[in-house]
């Protein structure tokens, strides 16, 4: 079980990992060793995670999430399928961290009438300022 939060644990059997060839360096390694790591996880239907963590998740992985709500993880950063690993598994438990903070609610303010009159004053000084600069002054 992967821990993730004192609430959230994830087990292991849901993550699938591949392994594929990475681009970048690895010297003469790079051609014939399978050093990325591309990590999945099924956020839609996970039974580990709240549905509304589950939620937040889909939307924060953006572009990592495929139609099917499978997060997609490509870690390709170090030279080692070890490094790899880890680094795409510290990538998926940060963003569930970042899904399990529930955001506050907005709510909607209006500005002070002392925010008003200074905001209408500010409009007025730059009117001036731009009128001065229509007219030219005569010479004749």
């Amino acid at each position: 079980m992967i821990r993730i939060t004192d609430k959230i644990s994830i087990d292991e059997a849901e993550l699938h990992e591949t392994f594929v060839r990475a681009s970048g360096p690895g010297g003469q390694n790079v051609n014939k060793l399978s050093t990325a790591v591309e990590l999945r996880f099924d956020a839609r239907f996970s039974p580990n995670l709240p549905t509304d963590v589950s939620i937040r998740l889909q939307k924060l992985a953006g572009n990592r999430l495929t139609k099917d709500g499978v997060i997609v993880i490509d870690a390709q950063r170090h030279r080692t399928q070890d490094r790899n690993r880890a680094d795409a598994l510290a990538r998926l438990v940060d963003l569930i961290r970042q899904a399990c903070h529930v955001p506050k609610p907005r709510r909607a303010t209006k500005p002070s009438r002392a925010a008003k009159a200074e905001r209408v004053d500010r409009k007025k000084q730059r009117g001036k300022i731009k009128s001065l600069r229509k007219s030219k002054p005569d010479f004749d």
